[in-house]
């Protein structure tokens, strides 16, 4: 489901079927890295799934989309500037499929959103974010299952590096006001995400 998305999101601004498909096999190998536990192809599908629940409060889909196509597609557990090596590399294959410079923008706007995951004055971006994050409020034993796939992606880190690290991440979703900006993933996830965050940082994940 995921190339066929791409394939007719990209034939939308663009008739160069050889660029399309360059471009889906560059996503694919991406996410397809042997470093990727979590920030893989099934972390864009389940995304997707997340977000068609929603599409009738999408103003620009196929902005979105792209945007959840390249949000994640620089992921180096090394660098401390993927989503903006991320939405360098978006701008650069948008414009060569010939999507308005707008759009470009707002695809940029919302993959640099995800180093954060804040409230933003644009819905969309809001959706997107909260659905990036909608693996925190699954049950507990899919929650535990990403967090044990997150650090595989760290293993280069030993626990004395990591733990801290991870710690932070936790605390900063824990000291939010709301985890989910959105109603709808707000009244889906926010309860069990908080309560999953929290047995996390007690150390009660391997």
């Amino acid at each position: 489901m995921l190339k066929s998305t791409f394939f007719e999101l990209c034939t939308t601004y663009s008739t160069d079927e050889q660029l399309i498909a360059q471009l889906w096999e560059e996503i694919s190998k991406n996410h397809s890295a042997k470093n990727r536990h979590y920030h893989s192809l099934t972390h864009l599908e389940n995304l997707l799934d997340q977000l068609n629940n929603v599409k009738q409060h999408i103003t620009e889909w196929n902005t979105l989309l792209f945007t959840l196509f390249y949000h994640d597609c620089i992921y180096n557990a090394r660098k401390g500037d993927n989503e903006e090596q991320s939405a360098l590399l978006a701008e650069k294959r948008l414009t060569a499929l010939k999507v308005p410079q707008a759009s470009i923008d707002q695809c940029k706007t919302q993959i640099l959103a995800t180093k954060k995951h804040a409230f933003n004055t644009n819905s969309d971006t809001n959706y997107f974010t909260d659905a990036d994050l909608s693996i925190l409020g699954q049950s507990w034993e899919d929650y535990s299952a990403y967090a044990k796939n997150v650090r595989k992606e760290y293993a280069i880190y030993p626990d004395l590096i990591y733990r801290p690290g991870r710690k932070k991440v936790l605390e900063h979703f824990l000291n939010m006001e709301r985890i989910y900006k959105t109603d709808y993933f707000f009244e889906q996830y926010e309860l069990q995400a908080k309560k999953n965050l929290h047995k996390e940082l007690i150390g009660e994940t391997v």
